[in-house]
């Protein structure tokens, strides 16, 4: 909305101008040359920013407020949270399948919004209103597993509070593309992919868990290093595998390697240890350089 009023403002100011030349040019009698209409800027309106990037997460829920003034929603989520989330010209609106408007978002309207980080603002990039059934995903870490209770708490980076979900008995659990014999290695620290849907109360039920690693989980990660921040030991890789990004530790002390630099290919092995990718090992693929962390 508030680039909407700055498009009107543009626009306004540019008819005005117009209208000016216009009158200046009826006074004085004079005419525009040709090189001055071939060097003139076309009357458009500036571009939208491209989207944010970096990894997206669906959420599913009821919208509970929407504010036109600021472009944004209030998503009330499975578990009792409320998610603020953005949205603008680039977002696209969906129900039952059909592009609308974001002027047809209603309150109390159930959707599934595919979500970025943009900053530290919560995006939209796309938002499908739901009349039938609803499910979400999320992608965190374990807080905890009641398994008396069957309750997991799993902290999402773009959820304010935890988010706790049942566990049925029989839920599938898959790890590396296995599936696991039971809920025991849902404990906490773990990386995991939720899918779930609301039950008839309001709460959150798991559908399907993916494990992505567990304390102690080694990892080999191959790639370009698109981020270096060699005092405050830290790499991004991009996979050149799976075209992921993958953030990991390392210190610079023990892994000195001389040539590291963004863009260079490296091929790294690495720990989770709860909180973080730790680093092993860093191999400079070309030329052959590599360190080992000492035991």
């Amino acid at each position: 909305m508030y680039r909407f009023f700055a498009y009107i403002i543009l626009t306004a100011a540019a008819c005005a101008q117009s209208s000016l030349v216009a009158n200046l040019t009826s006074a004085t009698g004079a005419t525009k040359s040709p090189t001055a209409g071939a060097n003139a800027a076309p009357n458009v309106l500036p571009n939208l920013p491209l989207l944010p990037s970096g990894r997206s997460t669906v959420i599913g829920g009821t919208i509970r407020k929407i504010d036109p003034v600021r472009d944004q929603i209030t998503l009330s989520v499975s578990g009792g949270h409320d998610v603020r989330v953005f949205f603008d010209g680039r977002t696209q609106v969906n129900r039952d399948g059909q592009q609308v408007s974001s002027r047809a978002l209603r309150e109390g309207d159930r959707a599934s919004l595919e979500t970025l980080l943009d900053g530290s603002m919560v995006f939209a990039r796309s938002i499908h209103v739901l009349t039938q059934s609803i499910e979400g995903e999320c992608q965190g870490q374990v807080l905890a597993f009641d398994t008396a209770r069957g309750e997991v708490s799993v902290r999402d980076a773009l959820l304010a509070e935890p988010l706790k979900l049942q566990v049925p008995p029989r839920t599938p659990i898959l790890r590396e593309g296995q599936e696991a014999s039971s809920t025991a290695i849902l404990r906490p620290g773990a990386l995991v992919k939720v899918q779930f849907r609301p039950d008839g109360a309001g709460r959150g039920v798991v559908t399907a868990v993916a494990i992505v690693a567990v304390p102690g989980d080694a990892f080999v990660f191959s790639g370009s290093v698109v981020f270096l921040d060699m005092p405050a030991g830290l790499l991004v890789i991009l996979d050149s595998r799976d075209q992921k990004r993958h953030e990991v530790s390392f210190d610079p002390q023990a892994l000195s390697v001389h040539g590291l630099h963004e863009g260079i290919d490296v091929t790294v092995s690495a720990v989770f240890d709860g909180t973080r990718y730790a680093a092993t090992a860093v191999t400079i693929n070309s030329p052959s350089i590599s360190a080992k962390a000492p035991n």
